[in-house]
This record gives C-alpha cells, structure tokens and sequence, in this order.
C-alpha cells in the first residue's frame, strides 16, 4: 500500500466532475488499498478520488475507526437513488480543505447503488454520520465541496 498526496483548495482536480470506472482488475483494488491506507493516516473517515488526483468515480470510507475497529467500506461509480426528506444539520470537516469547519444541512438517511470492486451491484440505506459521510465523498465525485453548501453559521451554536 502507498500513501497518496491529498489535494487541497485551490487545486482544479477537486471541483472536475470524475468518470465513471469501467474496470475492475488489480489496479481498482490496489487504489483502493492506497485510498484507505491515505485516509486512515490523514486521519480520515473517508476520500475520494478525486482527492488524489484520481479522476475516477471511486470513494472509501470507514466512519467508526476511531472509536473502535476499522470497517472499511470501497464505493465504485456510486449513485444516490433515493434521500429522506428530514434535513439535519452536521458539522463537516475535509481534508482537501484544512482547518475548516461549516455547518450544513443534508438529507438524515440516503439509499446509494454502487459497484464492489468486482463490479458487481450492491445497494445500501445509509442513516446518520454514515449518510453524511456517504453524501460528503459522493459530492466529492462531482466536484462539489461541502463549503458549496449554505453555511448554517456559528460552529459553537452546533455544540449546545
């Protein structure tokens, strides 16, 4: 496994709209492996690829490693195909933009469809953290930041 650079602001790969993977051999599953062994040593929860100049429709994530043992999770060409209509605000965080925080709101549970890395269709419902989380690398995909979204305002109210 290879640690990968992570891109920051202003660098143009993260706001390119990333194509989908139309292969699924050894070369997919080794970029996974570096995107998670990046991630973990960021220390992340997830990253896409565009993230690290990998302009593929490819994330991974693993949302509870810090507070116990690691679920790495790799998502291929995923797609949200259904949101819930219950809005909550999370406070977000990315590595492509450091020392930032903001408050935005997103849909509390999602359903995504994505390929494994044999190219075969999964299909999950995502609640909570995760689903943000989920929404956060698959933004990431379409070039999308989460600074793009409106600002709620103060971080501290987020806290009470």
């Amino acid at each position: 496994m290879t640690r990968r650079s992570i891109l920051t602001l202003p660098d143009a790969c993260l706001r390119e709209v990333a194509v989908s993977v139309t292969e699924f051999d050894d070369a997919l599953s080794n970029l996974a492996e570096d995107m998670l062994d990046t991630m973990y040593a960021a220390p992340g929860r997830g990253l896409a690829g565009p993230q690290i100049g990998e302009m593929r429709r490819i994330f991974v994530m693993d949302c509870s490693w810090k507070e116990g043992t690691p679920t790495p999770r790799v998502f291929v060409n995923p797609k949200v195909v259904a949101t819930s209509d219950v809005m909550v605000a999370n406070v977000e965080g990315c590595l492509s933009i450091p020392d930032r925080l903001v408050r935005i709101e997103r849909p509390d549970t999602i359903t995504l469809r994505w390929q494994a890395l044999d190219g075969s269709f999964l299909e999950g419902t995502f609640e909570g953290f995760e689903a943000v989380c989920v929404q956060h690398e698959a933004d990431h995909l379409d070039g999308r930041l989460c600074i793009d979204y409106p600002d709620l305002g103060p971080l501290a109210e987020a806290a009470e």
